[in-house]
């Protein structure tokens, strides 16, 4: 079983996916580059954003994809922001199609959308939640919406935020954990990335239905788990 994944950002995508993968599929080794995979392999590669994900990088994964020939599956991860999750996969595949961007048809391909980004995740941790923040701008994000109770991913942002709905989502998640005196930034994520904190995310997907586009992920997680 070898995989590549494309994602879309350069910083905590990078950071956050390979110790994800590590709990959930501990069997794959990361590869530092796309050729020297073996067996039981992953390669992961930044797209530096959105549309340069596309643009810039997408023809040259499948090339080396197509060239390197043991490849199982081709995975792309990139945010919905305000796109719903159908706008952002057949962006994707009219791109592709457009650009005559074939494939190889031995190679599965899966695209994991974030809905929003994410942070939209991360925010579906209970455990991150304060009743009573101290934080002006963090009450008034939770008097708009409450996230320990109500989806992230239904979560759109303050009216009179001046930023998109991810920013907004990220900076509901950078206060929330300031409350709990936990750092967070794209450069280093830190308690996010751990197993505790994933298993979190597991457990109130499954007792809610909170965060399906999470479940997208944790799934094709398990179906390659159980190809191995």
């Amino acid at each position: 079983m070898n995989i590549y994944f494309l994602v879309e950002g350069k910083r905590i995508e990078m950071k956050v996916y390979p110790k994800w993968l590590s709990y959930l599929v501990p069997e794959l080794q990361r590869s530092t580059t796309f050729d020297t995979v073996a067996q039981n392999n992953y390669f992961i590669f930044s797209g530096n954003g959105f549309p340069s994900l596309l643009n810039n990088h997408l023809r040259n994964c499948v090339i080396d994809i197509n060239n390197a020939g043991n490849y199982d599956y081709f995975v792309i991860c990139l945010d919905a922001d305000e796109q719903s999750i159908d706008a952002c996969k057949q962006e994707v595949l009219d791109f592709m199609a457009e650009e005559n961007i074939a494939l190889n048809p031995n190679t599965k391909f899966e695209i994991i959308v974030q809905n929003r980004c994410l942070e939209t995740w991360f925010l579906a941790n209970p455990k991150i939640f304060k009743k009573n923040p101290s934080n002006d701008f963090l009450r008034e994000c939770v008097a708009f919406y409450n996230v320990k109770k109500e989806d992230p991913e239904l979560m759109g942002k303050l009216p009179d935020f001046g930023d998109s709905v991810s920013v907004f989502h990220s900076s509901y998640l950078q206060e929330l954990l300031a409350e709990r005196n936990v750092s967070y930034s794209k450069r280093s994520p830190g308690t996010v990335t751990k197993e505790y904190f994933l298993q979190e995310l597991i457990l109130r997907n499954q007792k809610t239905n909170h965060i399906a586009s999470f479940k997208n992920f944790v799934q094709f997680c398990e179906q390659t788990r159980k190809e191995i």
